[in-house]
Formats: C-alpha cells, sequence, structure tokens
C-alpha cells in the first residue's frame, strides 16, 4: 500500500500551483488529465511507495502543464481550461485528505492578482522558455505517461 506525500497548492486565475514533499524522490511519475484528474507516483528515500490521485475542481490543458523535479520538492503549474478563482482545489465537496494543505507562501487573493500576474511566488524553476507561459519560461513541460 502506498503512502501520500504532504501537497500543497495556491492558484492564479489561469493556473494551480501544487508543491509536493518528497525528498529524493526517485522513478516520479506525473500525469495530468483534461478532465482534471492529477496523477502522481514516487518511489521515497527508504524505498517506500507514495501516490496521490486529484480530481481538481475544473478542466486543464495538460499540454501546458509543467514540472520541476527538485531534491526536496516536485512543483507543479497546472494550467486551467478557462480562466477564473475556482472555489475549492477538489470537485468534491468534502473536506480534503490531511496531506492536502494551502500553500500560504504561493497563495494569492483574487484582488491581489491585478499586482503579481508574472509572480510565482519567489520559487526558482528551470526550463524552456515558453511565451504562451506567464511562468517566463521557469518551467519544464510535464508529459503525460
Amino acid at each position: 500500500m502506498s503512502r501520500q506525500p504532504e501537497v500543497l497548492w495556491a492558484q492564479r486565475s489561469e493556473k494551480v500551483y501544487l508543491t509536493i514533499s518528497l525528498p529524493d524522490a526517485k522513478d516520479v511519475s506525473l500525469k495530468c488529465d483534461p478532465d482534471g484528474v492529477f496523477n502522481f507516483s514516487a518511489i521515497g528515500v527508504n524505498g517506500d511507495s507514495f501516490s496521490v490521485t486529484l480530481q481538481l475542481y475544473g478542466n486543464v490543458i495538460p499540454e501546458r502543464c509543467k514540472t520541476n523535479i527538485g531534491s526536496r520538492i516536485i512543483l507543479c503549474s497546472i494550467q486551467k481550461e478557462q480562466r477564473g478563482w475556482w472555489p475549492r482545489i477538489l470537485k468534491s465537496e468534502e473536506k480534503p485528505a490531511p496531506y492536502l494543505k494551502v500553500d500560504w507562501n504561493k497563495w494569492c487573493d483574487e484582488d491581489d492578482e491585478e499586482y503579481s500576474d508574472s509572480d510565482d511566488g519567489g520559487v526558482a524553476y528551470t526550463g524552456d522558455d515558453d511565451e504562451s507561459s506567464d511562468d517566463g519560461g521557469m518551467l519544464c513541460e510535464l508529459f503525460p505517461i
């Protein structure tokens, strides 16, 4: 049976940001489906299996979803299909699992977004420049597996 890593989330009108805390993750697998299903799996430092499946509130554009796998965390930028603020991260109205938490370091209120449209919360990403993204080309593309 696999365990769930801590997942932090924040949003902007066009994107959802997920930060998965899993130091020294190996065999990382990420998939984002158009209907908003996000799947993550990896092997932890002690050989434990970790996985998370989230049914996001709305539809997303998989080819515009990007990720950066670091030594301690996995950062994901998920492009919403329609611009707008989601009332919650998950489609379900039930209380989220305890491993899913708000990322207050990246959080931006709807009213504050106009002042920080290109701000990614001070997080350093890497990757090729993609003019269609407000990430400034700082994330790598997330390809479905």
